[in-house]
């Protein structure tokens, strides 16, 4: 309505009065504003028909109010009642949802899945379960409350449906308490439970890893065959190594071990991955008990293979020391086999032929230990072939082959009967000799007694002779006084001689110088035959020899004439090193002077020295320390007790002062006096 507008508000009154009121139109709008005075009765008429209109309406509305107030009352309680169906329907639905949910305890296989789980009961903590708090508490207000007003408006008490009782809500609601405790308690001991099992799944994995590491190709180690081919040495080194391998596979049984006890606690602990941790485990142990049944096998292989080697390394030794003394046997005797012989009696070739039977005669046993020493070889070979060992060398004692020990054998067998022809030809040809020999000596026992005789007459007629020449004497002091005056006299030429005193002198002295020279010889001669035990034989024979070799005649031997000569006489003088410094010896002692020469007298000395028992020096010190107690030296007083006076003054004389350890005041040197005495050293 508005205040300026009557109109409008007129025509709107009358319209709502028609339609609403049942009051029929009896002005126009227009005729009342338009009027100064409407007409007063229609005006009373329309406006007594409003006053019974609303009189009326005012009844209806006490007895709406009233009935629409029990209604709305009825109506409320009755929402109350709808709302409370609902909401129990809705808290138990929830409820009834909720507690399968809290009682799941299909565990989680990953610690990031129990995680979310715990994630969600904490979202449903602090997210779902308070408004459902609030519903129920709402729930039991708005339950009190319906009672209340039902009660106080005379109503009957509200029964809810069966099962939705505020007891039944809260039975229902602390089965959901319960379960939610019990889900809490599972999910934080699940939780605990998969900590421990991702830690025992960890360390599992870190265990079978670094065990997997350390057994990775210990298998392709352990079925290797390098023994098959190894020497002793290192068939020994490999057992070495082998028995550190075993001390190392002996510590990994503990880690093998704690990988099954980690798996069978991962067992019992229902570890979601339990197959593969069972599976990877069996495999381990597969592998371990594979690795102990090949450490056992690869042992035995080792100790079997050295055992065969020590005892193939034994025959080696003994082939190797029977075999060398053995080749050297047979290479001596066929040296000696083939040696060339220089015999001179008929005594010498048949002890070369006594030797050489006797040599024949070890030949058996000399081909039984041959036989034996290729038996040792045999049972090499047959040991290798039998136990297929795969030699890595051939043996290290010796580079003696059996086909060496066989070729030399069979060398020697063909070498036999070439040394008994040889043997029995120089046998004849020594008969020969013999009779010839025989034959010359007994011509030589009538005309050697008679040279001797005559050596001997001939000593004695030189001395007259000489003695005849020195009473020859005053004849040329004589002379030498005619000479004189005739110097004296400056006479330069005498045409009644051709002698001059000068030749007469020279031809004197040679005279004399010859008749000594000769006596000197003959006497030697006779003084070497007696003194030094040569018989006239070895004499003449030497006399033989000597002069056999003298080809220019001049009394004297050259160094290759002098060999020439002591190789006819049996001595063996090679041309090698050996040979040649026991040449250089000889002609040390035969030409002291070192002239290149050697003469007869030097060469009957030697030989005489060769052929006689004469002193050394090794027997005149051992005279000496008999002497001095056994002592490395000697006093003058033992010298003087036990030697002539003469004598031990001259060693006293000659003895160098002993400067050993066990030297006392006065000691003196035996030993260098001894080899002094026979030129060994200087005095």
């Amino acid at each position: 309505l508005s205040q300026d507008d009557p109109l409008t508000n007129l025509n709107t009154a009358f319209d709502v009065a028609e339609k609403y009121l049942d009051i029929p139109k009896m002005l126009d709008a227009e005729d009342i504003v338009g009027t100064a005075r409407p007409d007063e009765k229609a005006i009373m008429t329309y406006v007594s028909s409003f006053y019974h209109a609303f009189s009326g309406a005012q009844k209806a509305e006490t007895a709406a109010n009233r009935i629409c107030k029990v209604l709305a009352v009825n109506q409320e309680n009755e929402q109350l009642m709808e709302d409370y169906e609902k909401l129990a329907s809705d808290l138990l639905e929830w409820i009834r949802r909720t507690i399968p949910w809290l009682e799941n305890r299909a565990p989680e296989n990953t610690m990031q899945a129990m995680q979310q789980k715990l994630e969600d009961f904490r979202d449903y903590r602090r997210l779902h379960k308070p408004p459902k708090v609030q519903e129920k508490c709402q729930l039991e207000i708005n339950f009190n409350t319906l009672q209340t007003k039902l009660r106080l408006s005379n109503r009957p008490a509200f029964m809810p449906s069966e099962g939705k009782m505020v007891s039944d809500i809260n039975n229902a609601w602390g089965g959901l308490e319960q379960a939610e405790k019990g889900y809490e308690e599972w999910l934080l001991n699940e939780i605990r439970r998969l900590e421990r099992l991702d830690h025992l799944a960890e360390k599992f994995r870190q265990k079978a890893s670094i065990h997997e590491s350390w057994t990775d190709g210990k298998e392709a180690m352990l079925q290797q065959k390098d023994y098959e081919t190894a020497t002793l040495s290192e068939i020994k080194a490999l057992l070495k190594k082998h028995e550190a391998f075993e001390s190392d596979l002996a510590a990994h049984q503990d880690r093998v071990e704690q990988i099954a006890a980690i798996a069978q606690e991962l067992n019992e602990l229902d570890y979601y991955d339990s197959p593969s941790v069972n599976a990877r485990c069996q495999k381990i142990c597969d592998q371990w008990d594979n690795l102990g049944a090949l450490t056992q096998k690869r042992r035995e292989a080792l100790e079997r293979t050295e055992k065969l080697l020590e005892t193939i390394d034994q025959l080696y030794l003994e082939y190797a020391k029977r075999a060398a003394p053995f080749n050297n046997w047979m290479e001596g005797a066929m040296e000696d086999l083939q040696d060339t012989f220089i015999v001179h009696t008929i005594e010498e070739i048949q002890g070369l032929t006594t030797a050489h039977e006797q040599f024949k005669a070890t030949l058996p046993d000399a081909d039984k230990e041959r036989q034996a020493i290729l038996g040792i070889h045999n049972e090499v070979s047959k040991i290798v072939q039998t136990y297929h060992v795969n030699m890595a060398g051939t043996n290290p004692y010796t580079t003696i082959t059996p086909q060496e020990i066989n070729g030399k054998w069979e060398h020697v067998r063909q070498l036999v009967p070439r040394r008994d022809q040889a043997l029995m030809e120089e046998h004849a040809r020594q008969q020969q000799n013999e009779r010839l020999r025989k034959q010359f000596g007994a011509q030589a026992n009538v005309i050697g007694p008679w040279i001797q005789t005559k050596m001997e007459d001939q000593l004695n007629h030189l001395r007259q002779y000489e003695k005849s020449i020195v009473n020859y004497k005053p004849k040329i002091d004589q002379l030498e006084g005619d000479h004189q005056q005739i110097q004296e006299a400056l006479i330069f030429d005498n045409k009644h001689t051709n002698y001059t005193m000068e030749h007469i002198r020279v031809g004197w002295e040679q005279l004399l110088t010859t008749i000594a020279r000769t006596i000197n010889e003959v006497e030697n001669q006779i003084l070497t035959r007696d003194a030094k035990g040569i018989s006239q034989e070895q004499m003449n024979e030497f006399r033989a020899s000597f002069n056999h070799f003298d080809r220019d005649h001049s009394g004297t031997l050259g160094p290759e004439e002098f060999k020439a000569c002591l190789i006819s006489l049996g001595y063996d003088i090679g041309n090698d090193a050996q040979g040649e410094a026991e040449f250089a010896r000889i002609m040390s002692i035969v030409d002291p002077n070192r002239l290149g020469v050697v003469t007869f007298q030097a060469f009957i000395d030697f030989m005489s020295r060769e052929t006689a028992d004469t002193d050394t020096a090794d027997q005149v010190m051992a005279s000496f320390k008999i002497l001095a107690g056994d002592k490395n030296y000697i006093t003058v007083d033992e010298l003087r007790r036990e030697l002539p006076p003469d004598q031990a003054e001259y060693c006293i004389a000659r003895m160098a002062p002993y400067n050993g350890r066990d030297a006392v005041p006065g000691a003196l040197d035996y030993m260098s006096f001894s080899t002094a005495l026979y030129g060994e050293s200087d005095l």
